[in-house]
């Protein structure tokens, strides 16, 4: 991953049903399908934490299918905030 001014981080918190639905392994393949680095991980409130590393246009198209996500999920919310770079070898779920 790069420092350069095409790519970001960000900090997206997923609820609704988003656990138990394989919105983690869903999460991972379309990140990697888009080239985005990061990881997906269950908290303990139920919804699901996403740290994706990536160029800006990927990012915002993983930021959209995160509202819906795979099929048996149902998205209530999906919020995101910038992180200061980070480097992550691809993306993995914790």
């Amino acid at each position: 991953m790069t420092d350069a001014p095409d790519h970001a981080c960000l900090r997206c918190i997923v609820s609704g049903t988003v656990q138990g639905v394989f919105f983690r392994v869903s999460t991972r393949d379309e990140a990697r399908r888009l080239g985005i680095a990061g990881y997906a991980k269950n908290l303990a409130n139920g919804s699901v934490e996403v740290i994706a590393c990536g160029k800006v246009a990927a990012l915002a198209q993983l930021q959209d299918w995160l509202h819906t996500g795979p099929d048996l999920a149902r998205v209530h919310t999906v919020s995101c905030e910038p992180l200061t770079m980070r480097h992550y070898p691809d993306f993995q779920i914790l």
